[in-house]
């Protein structure tokens, strides 16, 4: 009889052992599936379950700020309940595995004070419970835990099943140490895509223009495709959109950097003057013309010519100016020399040309001789993006010109800029930065500092009315919206920079209503 005991134990062992070895393949190949992580996991727990009869198991890991546990997947629990379910490191046996990185059985939870009971019940079916706990380490770092139940059998061995889970944990952390590092790869790639796409954009950027917009972006790209030709450009736009900057870039991105840049205002000469600015003039020829005079024509030789506001020119100057453009000669007034004009024109205007055309008050052939290469600048209105880059701009930029130190805007004046339609566009915004740098008096540019125009019922950030908890409630939503563009909008490093975690952040940007992501970098 001891004999067959014996034999039966040995087999019974063998049997196990047997199993659990067909357990461990089975996981190997569900890890190895390439699947998402948390599918993978869960299969890993269906498996424990069903081979080995470890029930309602559940993988921890670590949030990214490493002060939390969360469950990462829970077998026999719904997803909701998981959800809501978290720990301290070192609270309760899952926070002390997490934090001596040792694994712990429980025999009995109803009897382990450290037992927490939040996810796990201490019976099932009025049956004694069995908890086992193991760390899942990746080298000396403890990242998470695998924990299991088992209704409870003086027969069960409990080392052994440790034993067992503790091999799925390291099978699971070398997972997850794979897993991370094709991340960080993925993520290195990416941002090196685009510091890349950034640096190439950069190259294309004008350096006196700033704007990110998709909007803006186009325009960088259509100066650099003709600024190294000759071409003649018709740049439009409204007023304060920035039309001769444009015009600049082009100049200077050229073959004729090297060269003069002239620019003549149209509309602030009448016709007769216009004439003698544009085409020069010889002694005598009005009254008036003592010596002999090089027009802008002339002066722009080898270089770039920029007329700004070309809508405005008289029919009589539209005639003379085709033939500059078409055969490049032209006349002094008063002089019947012909000379030889090697400047390239830029032109610009905010008028509807083609209204104009229409009733006969711009040439047509005219028109289509400067229309070989429009570049259309958008409105400030349809650039939202570009507003904040625009106006940290002008605040460095009068700061130092009126010797102040301001560190930051408001965020409630930010609003304020965002809401506004700005008629006058970019230089609407400078007016208005160039005042609130001057009014402001402790290094923050707030919302009434801004021109009336601007005011608005619910942005103003005078702080006079409101209760206590709404004006405390502003204030904290200004210091996370400063960090966050300080971080380009990444909670987690927002969460570092005010020494806090990211869940609470996530939290305060829900409850206060911030868009981060408007904070982020944009990728193209």
């Amino acid at each position: 009889m001891p004999n067959e005991k014996s034999d039966s134990q040995k087999q019974t062992n063998k049997n196990v052992h047997v199993r659990e070895l067909e357990t461990l393949y089975n996981i190997t190949n569900i890890l190895t599936a390439g699947m998402h992580q948390r599918e993978v996991l869960a299969e890993v727990l269906d498996t424990l379950d069903s081979e080995l009869g470890m029930n309602r198991a559940t993988i921890t890991l670590l949030t990214p700020d490493s002060n939390d546990i969360m469950i990462e997947v829970a077998h026999g629990f719904s997803e909701r309940q998981s959800r809501n379910v978290q720990y301290k490191i070192g609270e309760g046996i899952t926070g002390q595995v997490l934090q001596t990185g040792k694994a712990m059985v429980v025999p009995k939870v109803s009897e382990e004070p450290l037992f927490l009971d939040r996810f796990h019940r201490k019976k099932i079916a009025n049956e004694e419970i069995s908890f086992i706990c193991v760390p899942i380490t990746i080298g000396r770092e403890v990242i998470g835990t695998i924990s299991v139940d088992m209704i409870f059998n003086e027969a069960t061995w409990l080392d052994e099943n440790m034993r067992v889970l503790s091999i799925v944990a390291s099978m699971v952390a070398n997972d997850v140490r794979v897993r991370r590092d094709a991340e960080i790869q993925r993520q290195s790639l990416e941002d090196e895509n685009l510091r890349l796409h950034h640096e190439l954009e950069d190259k294309f950027r004008p350096e006196n223009i700033i704007g990110n917009s998709n909007a803006m972006r186009q325009v960088y790209r259509q100066i650099h495709q003709v600024a190294a030709a000759d071409t003649t450009v018709l740049i439009r736009g409204e007023s304060g959109t920035g039309k001769e900057l444009v015009a600049h870039a082009i100049h200077y991105s050229s073959l004729r950097a090297k060269g003069p840049f002239v620019k003549v205002n149209c509309a602030a000469l009448n016709e007769n003057l216009l004439e003698s600015e544009l085409f020069g003039h010889e002694k005598g020829a009005f009254t008036g013309a003592l010596k002999d005079r090089k027009g802008h024509i002339e002066e722009a030789q080898g270089g770039t010519l920029f007329l700004d506001e070309i809508g405005d020119f008289s029919s009589v100057t539209q005639v003379k100016l085709l033939r500059v453009l078409q055969e490049r000669e032209y006349q002094r007034v008063g002089s019947n020399r012909t000379l030889k004009s090697n400047a390239r024109i830029i032109v610009a205007t905010n008028r509807d040309l083609e209204k104009a055309v229409n009733k006969e008050n711009f040439r047509q052939d005219l028109y289509y001789r400067i229309n070989v290469f429009p570049i259309f600048l958008p409105p400030l209105r349809d650039c939202k993006d570009d507003i904040l880059l625009l106006a940290d701009f002008f605040v460095e930029q009068y700061s130092n010109r009126m010797s102040k130190d301001i560190r930051r805007i408001s965020t409630p004046a930010i609003n304020m800029m965002v809401a506004y339609h700005w008629p006058g566009n970019v230089r609407e915004l400078e007016n208005c930065i160039e005042r609130a740098v001057l009014l402001s008096t402790d290094g923050v540019i707030h919302g009434h500092h801004l021109p009336p125009t601007l005011q608005t019922s619910d942005a103003s950030d005078t702080i006079g009315t409101g209760s206590l908890k709404e004006r405390l409630a502003l204030f904290e939503r200004d210091i996370i919206v400063d960090a966050l563009k300080r971080c380009n909008g990444n909670l987690a490093a927002t969460a570092r920079d005010l020494r806090t975690t990211a869940r609470i952040i996530g939290y305060k940007v829900g409850e206060l209503k911030i868009d981060f992501k408007r904070y982020r970098r944009k990728k193209g």
